[in-house]
């Protein structure tokens, strides 16, 4: 089959929702922020959820609708704030941006064009504490009316992932919007319109691994979907998907659990070597096996406690730098006892 013809433009970014009524499965955050886009007075606003969920989506599609091509790039700015997450960023870049007014201007070219600017920060959860507390400052700064403020005339959009990681101080300024997980139902409506749009042909198992791989990230299902693409042709199949994924293949994560249902310390030993040796990310396979483990109906609770309290240990230690092989073989040493009802402390008298 010939390849698709590739296309420089990303498709997360060329089927991005360019209206916030169009963003899916978000319908009390899109009733609320229509009503607000009708009367174009936005709070500060944070945007909490799973990735994928449409919360940039939701951003950029505010900040189109209220200043339209023409006046975007004067009344936006976008960043990364895990990339731009420093305080000097903070007292320099933005507070720069945020402190410059600007007209009132009036409706242009059919969009209201408050007087105001949008800053964006995406990713807020991976600022540092100090960055955190500058923007207080700046915002505080809003709720003082004797004064000519920043947020006077500069509105904060907070995007993060865990809201629990976000100060107090800065949340409790924010009008705060949670993204809900995306149902597979939704994440397949939207993946048959870009397989038809794209005219590319996914069988059933397919659309089923899609899913899985994507864990209810919509963004990453349509990149995974791209790079098959790219790579296979206008038809792609279940393994086609899980070699651009970086997923390992279910049947390494299954033979590791059989070694360890063994009981055999050696064939445990083996199937970690081939994990190692195969160059699978072994977080990863942690984070795979943890979804078995928890599934796996001849696994009673007990064992399935023991086991996933191991393997968050593990992946601790994996963030903080530790060894691959000891850390996986440690996991397997654990889960082997765990399931033949080993003592799990090993007795020197």
């Amino acid at each position: 089959m010939a390849p698709v013809v590739p296309s420089s433009q990303p498709w997360v970014e060329k089927y991005r929702p360019k209206q916030v009524k169009d963003v899916a499965h978000q319908d009390e955050v899109v009733r609320v922020l229509t009503n607000t886009l009708e009367t174009t007075n936005c709070p500060h606003m944070l945007f909490y959820g799973p990735p994928g969920t449409g919360k940039t989506t939701t951003a950029l599609a505010i900040a189109h609708e209220l200043f339209g091509p023409e006046l975007y790039k004067s009344r936006v700015l976008e960043l990364n704030a895990s990339d731009d997450r420093g305080i000097n960023v903070v007292r320099t870049k933005i507070k720069d941006f945020a402190a410059v007014a600007v007209g009132s201007g009036g409706r242009q070219g059919g969009h209201p064009c408050p007087p105001y600017k949008i800053i964006i920060l995406d990713e807020a959860d991976s600022m540092t504490e100090d960055a955190q507390y500058l923007y207080i400052f700046v915002i505080q700064n809003a709720l003082r009316r004797t004064m000519e403020t920043y947020s006077k005339v500069t509105r904060f959009f907070f995007i993060c992932n865990y809201i629990s990681r976000i100060i107090e101080p800065l949340a409790s300024r924010c009008a705060k919007f949670r993204f809900k997980p995306l149902s597979e139902d939704v994440m397949s409506s939207r993946i048959v319109h870009i397989c038809r749009e794209e005219g590319l042909n996914l069988d059933s198992e397919a659309f089923s691994t899609l899913s899985s791989i994507s864990q209810g990230d919509l963004r990453r299902a349509i990149t995974y979907l791209q790079g098959a693409a790219r790579l296979f042709g206008s038809s792609i199949s279940a393994k086609d998907l899980i070699s651009v994924s970086g997923v390992i293949p279910q049947d390494a994560v299954q033979a590791l659990l059989a070694s360890c249902r063994s009981g055999d310390f050696e064939l445990a030993n083996k199937e970690v070597s081939n994990v190692i040796s195969e160059g699978y990310p072994v977080s990863q396979m942690l984070s795979q096996l943890f979804e078995v483990i928890v599934e796996a109906n001849d696994i009673s609770d007990e064992q399935k406690a023991r086991i996933c309290k191991r393997l968050a240990e593990a992946d601790k230690c994996l963030v903080d730098g530790a060894d691959e092989y000891l850390q996986l073989m440690d996991v397997a040493s654990n889960t082997m006892r765990a399931l033949c009802n080993m003592p799990m402390e090993f007795s020197y008298e």
